[in-house]
């Protein structure tokens, strides 16, 4: 037993105050939570943090000084808590299709969870900038239809992909990444974290950012620039607006809760393509 942990300030962290039993129905609920409650996103690295992805660092961060992180850490701290409350399930590696350069990065590129209420398989993920809202069900070719945009299952070459397209929106959408259902330990995603930290082909090393879904949208703090975006039936629009470095401080504690002890380098650089297409 991993000690850390107390569920009930996790899941006040998180806006949830209902009902605790591993069915799917609190799984929906808990999930939906956590997204518009805890950011995605890379500003650890861009004020000096180093990443460890160790369970109780995580908690501290994202729990006790209510910061966010990307997939290492909320995937990984979420697994956690559906652990504690009874679910059972698996981590899962993933590689994302950055839309910047098409292609798709390398093995453990994402860290994600396959949660089994009542013996079913869901797939959930809390560390995705564009995820989605509500688990999805482990079946081909069902187009889910959320709040923030229709997402669909594909099994190709033994491999299963994600796609997401607008409300509204026609065709089968871009693919968000791949992911197998081998089941995967914490550990073994630590070089690929500390890759992210370093590397001119991760979006997280080149630019500083972080982003919260909305009940009708999302906002994204990026470089010096506040997007924010509204979801609807017939699409998305989005809103930019310059902020100058004095604005950033304000602006992540005033839309995203987040007040940080170091200072943040707001850079916003080029993602260099890698050099093999895995």
């Amino acid at each position: 037993m991993i000690r850390g942990m107390e569920v009930g300030k996790y899941l006040a962290r998180i806006g949830y105050r209902g009902p605790t039993e591993p069915t799917l129905e609190n799984l929906m609920a808990i999930h939906h939570c956590h997204l518009l409650s805890v950011p995605f996103g890379s500003l650890a690295i861009h004020c000096g943090e180093g990443i460890v992805p160790e369970l109780p660092r995580l908690y501290r961060k994202i729990v006790e000084e209510r910061r966010g992180g990307f997939c290492y850490e909320l995937n990984s701290l979420f697994a956690w808590l559906l652990e504690e409350l009874g679910y059972p399930l698996r981590l899962l590696s993933g590689q994302v299709r950055s839309p910047i350069t098409g292609r798709f990065g390398p093995p453990f590129d994402h860290l994600l969870i396959l949660a089994q209420p009542g013996g079913r398989s869901w797939l959930c993920d809390v560390g995705f900038g564009r995820a989605f809202r509500t688990p999805l069900p482990l079946e081909a070719g069902r187009p889910q239809a959320q709040e923030n945009g229709v997402f669909e299952l594909g099994l190709e070459a033994g491999a299963w992909h994600l796609r997401r397209r607008q409300l509204g929106g026609q065709g089968a959408g871009d693919t968000l990444y791949r992911f197998t259902l081998e089941g995967r330990r914490r550990e073994d995603f630590g070089p690929m974290c500390e890759y992210h930290q370093r590397s001119p082909s991760s979006v997280f090393a080149c630019k500083a950012f972080c982003s919260l879904q909305l009940p009708q949208g999302m906002v994204t703090y990026m470089g010096r620039r506040l997007i924010e975006t509204e979801y609807s039936a017939g699409g998305e629009r989005q809103v930019t607006t310059r902020l100058t470095e004095e604005q950033i401080p304000l602006v992540l504690r005033e839309r995203f809760g987040i007040v940080l002890r170091n200072t943040l380098v707001p850079r916003d650089e080029d993602v260099t393509p890698p050099p093999d297409e895995y």
